[in-house]
């Protein structure tokens, strides 16, 4: 048996609907941000590019956003893919 065989007693299908859930409604709410964004006054409510420029303005800011995009890029990309990386 391998390490990675064991039972968490978790419903594959189940964890996987959640994720697929979840990560649905975490888009349909930035898609709803930026639409308030966007039909209101930018002074009322930013838009993300309005966020996002006002972090970019300053060499940390763009560092921490090079840092997210590499970490996630990782995980949501390189961590799981086994084409290249067998051993």
């Amino acid at each position: 048996m391998r390490p990675d065989d064991h039972d968490h007693g978790a419903n594959p299908e189940v964890t996987r609907m959640i994720g697929i859930v979840g990560w649905a409604v975490l888009f349909a709410a930035v898609l709803v941000w930026e639409g308030i964004g966007l039909r209101f006054p930018h002074d009322a409510w930013p838009t993300l590019s309005d966020m996002l420029r006002v972090v970019m303005r300053h060499p940390v800011g763009r560092w921490a956003m090079f840092g997210i995009w590499v970490w996630l890029g990782w995980h949501l990309f390189i961590r799981g893919w086994h084409l290249f990386l067998r051993a």
